[in-house]
């Protein structure tokens, strides 16, 4: 269980690729895939979220991972069994939203609600969370 942005900055510098999913767990996702719901078709790998920053994010690490982390934290407010944990895996395709399929999953830790609630402070604090081009003002 981790409990700090900063041990999720120490696991994202390790070198390897890392993501975050809202789920049940690992051993309910062994039993079935990730499905797109609208299409209902069962996608080829478990949908996650990115911990590894693009080459174009030039913002702390610790931004990158808040926003990442809060994402999809609807997930679990919907349903109380979710919760958000970390994984690595090898990406084979990516899902109708675009979000990064995986296979050969290798789940890492989970996150406490202490962590996802200091996520979420960040998110808030460093970002005009939530705001998308209809809530820009014209030019």
């Amino acid at each position: 269980m981790l409990d700090s942005l900063d041990t999720i900055e120490e696991l994202a510098t390790s070198g390897r690729p890392l993501y975050v999913r809202y789920s049940e767990g690992y051993e309910s996702d062994t039993q079935g895939g990730s499905i797109d719901f609208e299409s209902g078709l069962e996608l080829p790998g478990l949908a996650v979220n990115p911990l590894t920053p693009e080459d174009w994010w030039t913002r702390p690490l610790g931004d990158w991972l808040a926003r990442q982390l809060c994402q999809y934290k609807h997930l679990q407010e919907k349903n109380p069994d979710r919760f958000a944990w970390i994984l690595t895996g090898e990406q084979v395709g990516r899902g109708p939203d675009c979000e990064p399929l995986l296979v050969e999953v290798e789940p890492i830790a989970r996150l406490s609600p202490r962590l996802l609630d200091e996520a979420e402070k960040r998110y808030r604090r460093n970002f005009d969370a939530e705001k998308g081009p209809e809530d820009s003002e014209p030019a």
